[in-house]
């Protein structure tokens, strides 16, 4: 996918889903390495962010790897 896309981070017992649509679109779409085990609600937050940075890089994005420093439980 490419374009206008909105992204969206779920956490739920220790992984985090992301998911990817068309912005205004009705259909989500599960990102390629998503659910991802994610420790804790703020660490997704961390997952969120460097998923925001993958879908805006100039290669296929996928669901990176958590942060060294967020990997710790809150």
């Amino acid at each position: 996918m490419s374009g206008d896309l909105t992204v969206h981070t779920t956490w739920v017992d220790g992984e985090a889903a992301v998911t990817v649509q068309y912005t205004g679109a009705a259909d989500w779409f599960t990102m390629s390495g998503s659910p991802a085990p994610c420790p804790s609600e703020t660490a997704s937050r961390d997952l969120h962010d460097a998923v925001i940075e993958a879908v805006r890089g100039p290669t296929t994005a996928t669901v990176p790897p958590l942060p060294q420093a967020s990997a710790e439980i809150d």
